[in-house]
């Protein structure tokens, strides 16, 4: 389980998280909802020890990581896939060099070992006959895919998904959400979204927060959430807030 308890953020003087309260369970996909430069990406950060803090606490698995040491984050993000906005791949590494970058400098595993991985991780995602390619060569979402193929590759306990289905087209929103959901069952694994996308929100979610001047205003299940009684939910659906 992830648990935020009052967490605060600044930015110099800007304050993004406001004593924000949240419970992750086990087993969920939860999808943190909320108007661009709302901090979503900023909680993620969080999660995985790239940012800390300034006061609060995040218990992830039973421990507080706000002041873990860097072996300490590192036996954390073994645990975390992360699938950023852009992709993040190297331009200058093939498809499956940079599915399989983490698992060189953070394994044992023999080469043979993860470049087996890697091939199964591009299987997972629908991606076949890919691993020689370059970045460049792939479209948005074979792009998109091949992120999620190196966030799993290191087979996490958690995937944490930064707008998944930024600058993509429907078809392809599409493929991605059902992927969320494949992974999510295939894997059997905790998967935390963070998107301003609505509709891809309710499709993949078992639970929605929502996000707002800096704190967790509600959380609803994701089929129940165009019934929410929440006012700034409402307005957030109404497109007054963005």
């Amino acid at each position: 389980m992830i648990i935020f308890r009052n967490v605060e953020k600044y930015f110099e003087e800007k304050q993004v998280l406001n004593g924000l309260d949240l419970e992750i369970q086990d087993g969920e996909t939860l999808t943190i909802l909320g108007p661009s430069g709302s901090g979503k990406t900023v909680i993620l950060k969080l999660m995985i020890g790239v940012l800390k803090p300034d006061n609060g606490e995040i218990i992830i698995d039973g421990q507080n990581i706000v002041n873990f040491n860097s072996s300490q984050l590192m036996r954390l993000r073994k645990k975390m896939g992360f699938v950023f906005q852009l992709g993040a791949l190297l331009d200058s590494m093939t498809v499956g060099e940079n599915v399989g970058l983490f698992l060189k400098m953070h394994t044992k595993l023999s080469s043979q070992e993860i470049q087996q991985r890697v091939r199964q991780s591009l299987e997972m995602v629908d991606l076949h006959d890919v691993e020689n390619l370059r970045p460049e060569e792939l479209s948005g979402g074979m792009l998109k895919r091949a992120a999620i193929a190196r966030a799993i590759a290191i087979q996490p306990k958690y995937l944490l998904y930064d707008e998944p289905t930024t600058g993509l087209d429907p078809k392809t929103c599409q493929t991605i959400n059902n992927l969320i959901i494949r992974m999510q069952k295939k894997l059997k694994i905790t998967s935390v979204v963070v998107t301003h996308d609505i509709d891809s929100a309710v499709k993949v979610s078992d639970r929605i927060a929502m996000l707002y001047q800096g704190k967790i205003v509600a959380i609803e299940k994701s089929d129940q959430i165009y019934q929410s009684s929440n006012e700034v939910i409402n307005d957030f659906l109404k497109g007054e807030i963005f």
